[in-house]
């Protein structure tokens, strides 16, 4: 079985930190392209970030530069999002994918059709 599962989501306080994690059920994500995206009730996904499968590379749209970042610890097999600086706004929920493809720029790692893999999703509600 091929699985991706997103935990750490959660309700913090506006200003707080939140640390997401995706753990990868098996060898073959390893080489994997790995993004991050969020959708709150009523709007389409967003893209929020991606790393490539050395976790060398890494790509965020503008808006969230330097608030979120991605890594990647391939011995785990697992890909992290570490949200800072957290905003109302930021309320969504977010899901972890894998891209068997590889990412060479923003504008591929924004597509949402670039991806193989999905998990199920983990709720971040940022109160006011």
């Amino acid at each position: 079985q091929v699985q991706l599962v997103e935990s750490g989501g959660g309700v913090v306080q506006a200003g707080g930190s939140l640390r997401l994690s995706c753990a990868a059920s098996g060898r073959t994500f390893i080489r994997y392209a790995r993004g991050w995206f969020r959708q709150a009730p009523g709007k389409e996904r967003e893209f929020v970030a991606a790393v490539d499968w050395s976790g060398g590379r890494t790509y965020y749209p503008d808006s969230l530069k330097g608030r979120f970042t991605i890594s990647r610890d391939n011995a785990k097999n697992t890909v992290y999002l570490q949200m800072n600086s957290l905003k109302p706004e930021d309320t969504a929920v977010y899901y972890c994918a894998a891209a068997s493809r590889g990412l060479i720029s923003t504008a591929q790692a924004m597509g949402v059709t670039n991806y193989d893999y999905w998990g199920q999703g983990t709720q971040v509600t940022v109160s006011s």
